[in-house]
């Protein structure tokens, strides 16, 4: 039928209990309609119904769709769509994010695969899907080793339509398989909810993209497990603790390949100065003031993180960032105590910097890998810590030094709002992170009320 014989209304809100808006067109007197959850979708379907009419596109009278959407209704695949989708992110994302993306597309991707015959392993389908698929440049941008390229193959027939989301119990079964580790135990929340994350934001680029009408994963009535945005008070250590942990740092690997010992102002630098492990690593002689006496100040501006090569732009293990959750160029000045400015002088006088200035290196210069000082930690607390002690969450990461500095200023009194200054968190996040941690402030209140009481007494 020709665009003669063709019709095409404007866009109507639809009077209805979930806000919907229509598009009412006809072809050779038949009126057809499609409704949409936005007035931005609902223009675009309509922009495309007008552009093949001006065209001069022929319409199908049971459809009554034009040839090029007909054409657009031929089903995309759940791993074609999330190609796509990881084009887009991946420019964007952080070198962290770009792994838990690819990690949430590797487990959805799996479970949206139909039974077709030569399914590879479990193990086969999740490396090539992990290290070649999900990882930019795409499979078709670069050359495959055979069985990688087979694999994939088999992966792009046996994926099943992107449209199979919108049904409730797919949907569902995605979900609940984000639940699980490989090995089919329960895989943890904070796992899970980020997993989700990734699954809902591709869903609603689909509908972006106009190949959903909807998002369907968000309508699934699903229990999401809950995580606990507080820290553990087993895991912050006292004073005394720290310190004792700190002095046994520099004990691991003896004295002269120094393999501990160069890494106590590392250790120090989060618990006395709050950092975060990746601030640490990545701080310059020149960001600093250390004077013979008194408070001196870190002006923290970079991050090293550690990540995989496949994961960064320069193909190099540690990203080089700008301070977490916030704008390349913020800077944040950190007050340090005498103690921790005399410990960074000694090893400066001792280890001097790497070339580019950094104050912890490996042996041969590079940025200290995060298996490195944690293997130290964990050596570190066997020898400073009793047994029964050892086996407890106490400092069980060296992050937990900033758990325990953070800790230690807010039950010293400290206002919250310069705490949350020095540690780069928001006052809000930080009270509710921290709330468990607050040791006597309980009694305080306690002895407020009893006053209160009292005066009525």
């Amino acid at each position: 039928m020709k665009s003669l014989d063709v019709k095409v209304w404007g866009v109507r809100k639809r009077d209805t209990k979930t806000p919907s808006y229509g598009v009412r067109w006809s072809v050779a007197g038949n009126v057809f309609s499609d409704s949409f959850r936005t007035k931005a979708l609902a223009d675009h379907y309509r922009s495309k119904l007008m552009r093949a009419m001006r065209d001069g596109e022929e319409f199908d009278k049971e459809s009554g769709l034009p040839a090029s959407m007909e054409q657009q209704k031929v089903t995309v695949s759940w791993y074609d769509f999330a190609l796509r989708y990881l084009a887009m992110k991946w420019p964007h994302a952080a070198p962290n994010t770009r792994d838990g993306i690819n990690e949430s597309l590797t487990s959805i991707t799996v479970e949206l695969l139909d039974e077709r015959a030569g399914r590879p392993s479990d193990e086969a389908l999740r490396k090539a899907l992990r290290n070649w698929a999900f990882v930019l440049p795409g499979p078709s941008d670069r050359e495959l080793p055979d069985d990688v390229r087979n694999v994939l193959h088999w992966v792009s027939k046996a994926s099943r339509p992107l449209a199979d989301l919108a049904e409730p119990a797919t949907a569902r079964a995605v979900l609940d398989s984000l639940k699980l580790k490989l090995d089919g135990t329960a895989a943890a929340a904070e796992t899970v909810r980020r997993k989700r994350r990734t699954l809902v934001n591709a869903a609603n680029y689909a509908v972006d993209l106009g190949e959903l009408r909807e998002n369907p994963v968000t309508a699934v009535r699903w229990q999401k497990p809950k995580v606990s945005n507080q820290v553990d008070p087993r895991v912050v250590a006292n004073p005394e603790q720290a310190r004792n942990l700190l002095a046994a740092v520099s004990y691991v690997g003896g004295y002269r390949r120094a393999r501990g010992r160069r890494l106590v102002g590392l250790f120090a630098a989060m618990y006395f100065g709050g950092l975060r492990p990746a601030e640490a690593v990545g701080l310059v002689e020149t960001d600093l003031s250390l004077p013979g006496q008194g408070w001196g100040s870190a002006l923290l501006h970079r991050t090293r993180p550690s990540v995989g090569k496949q994961w960064t732009d320069s193909g190099e293990t540690h990203d080089d960032r700008g301070l977490k959750n916030r704008p390349t160029e913020d800077v944040r000045r950190v007050p340090i105590p005498p103690h921790l400015v005399a410990l960074l002088r000694e090893h400066l006088a001792t280890f001097g910097t790497a070339d580019d200035g950094r104050l912890f290196f490996s042996e041969k210069g590079a940025v200290v890998p995060s298996s490195t000082y944690y293997r130290v930690w964990q050596e570190a607390r066997l020898l400073a810590l009793p047994p029964a002690v050892a086996s407890s969450p106490l400092a069980s990461r060296p992050y937990d030094l900033r758990h325990s500095a953070l800790s230690t200023w807010l039950n010293a009194g400290v206002d919250p709002t310069e705490v949350a200054e020095r540690a780069g968190n928001s006052v809000e996040v930080l009270l509710t992170r921290y709330a468990k941690c607050l040791d006597g402030r309980q009694d305080v209140a306690n002895r407020r009320i009893e006053d209160l009481l009292r005066e009525y007494e």
